[in-house]
């Protein structure tokens, strides 16, 4: 524990030559080599310092062939009765070469590799693909399975480090050990030197055969791989959606045809390999064959000596085993090259809404919001809101009404900015929110959802995430005002963590769909912005937590601006101004009463409620 203790902080001090979490330069490039680069970027100088660390190990492999030589030149020379006396410092200097020198040399290679490289590259890449990702509109991630984002992100960040780590621990070993090869046998004769240049060119020839074929499997096997887990995670996550179907066989049989092309692309990577390891192990076995042979018919002619042919055995065997230790890496540098390029394909889009250069922060506003003739139909030539022209005083409360698809929510989302108007302005405070950051943008609108987002985190995290740096005290003002903070007091996990510590599950699944929009109440009563939308805010509330909350509300939107979108007419009747939205135009505008007096879609919509709600598939008949 002492020696732990004491090594630890030595070990965190290496480990932290490269800054694992360094922000990256620009966006990541969509070529193979600047993607390289971009991601490893600050890291290089360590880099290459642990490459030479490498080097300098593999080039003991050669010293220790060339002490093995000289040891046996040496006793042949000597005899046995003088040996120890005529030679004590080589085996002083061969001991302390094979105790101290060559694993102090290993050691610090291993350590540049464990310590500083490994543990570091990772994060490093994969915090700055995933800062890349978060940055994507929402439209990236409603493209593409949630899992399958994730599979990339932690593919394209694992396989960057192992070609990093790998590179060093075997090509840059491995290119000292051959070079000094070379040299030790240029020493003994030419010819035996030509023969391994001979040998390498073969073997380099394999090489680029194989790899690049290699790289492609790897990249259609990674892709398949992916597209697994993507439908895996995708049926885990609706899983009671599939349960109350009944369609478990149906989701084994989507699950087992991507299972299916996965084992295909398997397959195919597992015969390339296959006849890769065949042929290697042809040509490895050919450079034993070459060099100690050689060096045998100089020894017969008398131009080599005994612990030449020792010296040349033993840098033969270990270059023959190096061949395929190398070939074996290459290739799964090569897989891991292919899985970047599939990793790099998915995750270096370009974002399609981005901040502008000079976009400011939008600071504390008073929140009036104006649409100036946007039109917007998510790229297609209907949908969406055509030609609309509003203005929210600040503090005034707005109901939307309008039957689905009516342009509602496109609305919403344009204030949000989690879409760029094809047509007009949307401007809060008169400032148009292209020209500000997105994040500046948000942090001024609270916003409560029919569909409540929820972390698998506790409850206590999930409420603060309105406002992180919030109090004890300010958390549990905001639930009690939610009418939360009864059943969160109450509440268990699978782990025994009780109230605010209890986990929710993933997406929240461990709540009713009442308390989860509680918990989501508090959550944007804590935020306490300025502009405040309410989507269908109270719909999965039964009717005696919604009245006791809607007092709380009419406290929380005071001096706010409001936009409430609502099928239950009764919640926004009492409104400063209500508009209806009629096939992505607002077709009328006023008060409740006003309204109604106008007998036109409002009218009808209140008339035909049952229960409070617009029967919204008869009106929009």
């Amino acid at each position: 524990m002492d020696q732990k203790t004491n090594i630890m902080p030595l070990v965190k001090r290496i480990g932290s030559f490269i800054d694992a979490f360094h922000p990256a330069e620009g966006p990541p490039p969509q070529q193979l080599s600047a993607f390289f680069k971009w991601c490893l970027r600050g890291s290089w100088p360590v880099l290459w310092v642990a490459g030479g660390l490498s080097a300098i190990a593999g080039a003991m492999e050669v010293i220790s062939a060339l002490l093995l030589g000289w040891v046996i030149d040496a006793a042949l020379a000597s005899g046995p009765a003088v040996f120890l006396d005529q030679n004590f410092w080589l085996l002083i200097g061969f001991i302390g070469f094979y105790l101290i020198l060559r694993p102090l040399a290993f050691a610090a290679s291993a350590a540049s590799n464990s310590i500083i490289v490994g543990p570091n590259v990772l994060p490093l890449v994969l915090s700055r693909l995933h800062r890349w990702t978060l940055g994507q509109a929402v439209t990236f991630f409603d493209n593409d399975f949630a899992g399958r984002i994730a599979q990339k992100q932690m593919q394209a960040a694992r396989a960057v480090t192992d070609v990093a780590t790998e590179v060093i621990n075997t090509v840059c070993f491995a290119l000292a050990s051959v070079i000094g090869s070379a040299v030790f046998l240029l020493a003994v004769d030419y010819r035996i030197a030509v023969a391994l240049s001979v040998w390498l060119v073969a073997y380099i020839y394999l090489i680029r055969y194989f790899m690049p074929r290699v790289r492609v499997n790897s990249a259609a096997r990674a892709s398949a791989r992916a597209m697994v887990t993507g439908q895996v995670v995708d049926t885990i996550t609706n899983i009671k959606t599939v349960k109350l179907f009944a369609h478990s066989a149906f989701e084994d049989r989507v699950a087992l045809k991507a299972m299916g092309v996965f084992r295909e692309r398997s397959l195919e990577f597992g015969q390339i390999s296959t006849i890769f390891r065949f042929a290697l192990m042809t040509i490895a076995g050919v450079l034993p064959v070459l060099l100690i042979g050689g060096t045998l018919l100089l020894w017969a002619q008398g131009s080599a000596t005994a612990g030449a042919i020792a010296a040349a055995g033993a840098i033969s065997m270990r270059i023959a085993q190096m061949s395929g230790w190398v070939s074996f890496t290459l290739m799964s540098i090569y897989t891991s090259i292919g899985e970047v390029e599939d990793g790099m394909r998915t995750l270096s889009a370009p974002h399609t809404l981005a901040d502008a250069p000079d976009a400011i922060d939008l600071e504390r506003v008073a929140g009036e919001v104006r649409f100036d003739n946007v039109t917007f139909a998510y790229g297609r030539k209907k949908g969406g809101i055509e030609g609309v022209n509003l203005t929210i005083r600040a503090g005034e409360k707005l109901g939307i009404v309008g039957a689905s698809g009516a342009g509602k929510s496109t609305l919403v989302s344009l204030l949000l900015r989690l879409y760029d108007t094809e047509k007009g302005r949307v401007l809060i405070d008169r400032q148009d929110v292209r020209h500000v950051t997105q994040e500046s943008l948000r942090r001024q609108i609270g916003m409560v959802t029919q569909e409540t987002a929820m972390f698998n985190r506790s409850a206590r995290d999930n409420i603060k995430y309105g406002r992180p740096d919030a109090t004890e005290a300010e958390v549990i003002a905001a639930t009690e005002a939610a009418e939360a903070h009864g059943f969160i007091a109450g509440m268990i996990d699978h782990n025994d963590r009780k109230g605010y510590d209890a986990f929710l599950g993933e997406r929240g699944v461990k709540l009713s769909g009442g308390q989860r929009q509680r918990i989501a109440l508090a959550r944007t009563f804590l935020k306490d912005a300025p502009i405040l939308v309410l989507d269908e805010a109270t719909s999965a509330l039964d009717s005696e937590v919604e009245a006791a909350i809607q007092a709380t509300l009419s406290k929380v939107m005071e001096g706010k601006t409001v936009l409430a979108i609502a099928h239950r007419l009764s919640t926004i009747a009492a409104m400063d101004r209500i508009v209806v939205l009629d096939n992505g135009r607002i077709v009328e505008e006023g008060n409740h009463d006003a309204l109604l007096a106008m007998d036109g879609l409002y009218a009808r919509y209140w008339n035909r409620q049952s229960g409070g709600f617009i029967g919204l598939e008869e009106a929009a008949e």
